[in-house]
């Protein structure tokens, strides 16, 4: 596996766990606020790692967009 297909790979994961905790958070099967906070504490991290890997692939040098999200 090369490093655009990872980095496709790592981020469409992300993004896939970030809908599913939001689909949980909207259709109101959330248990308790405690629940709800570790939900929303999860999408808060799971979003602040596609900032980062986002921020650290702008300065690869590469020839395919993908990689950058670009």
């Amino acid at each position: 596996m090369n490093l655009v297909d990872f980095v496709t790979k790592y981020r469409k994961t992300l993004n896939n766990r970030i809908s599913d905790l939001t689909i949980t958070v909207s259709s109101g099967s959330i248990k308790d606020m405690e629940q709800y906070r570790s939900i929303v504490g999860e999408i808060q991290g799971l979003s602040t790692a596609l900032d980062e890997l986002s921020s650290l692939l702008k300065g690869f040098d590469t020839d395919d967009e993908d990689v950058t999200g670009s």
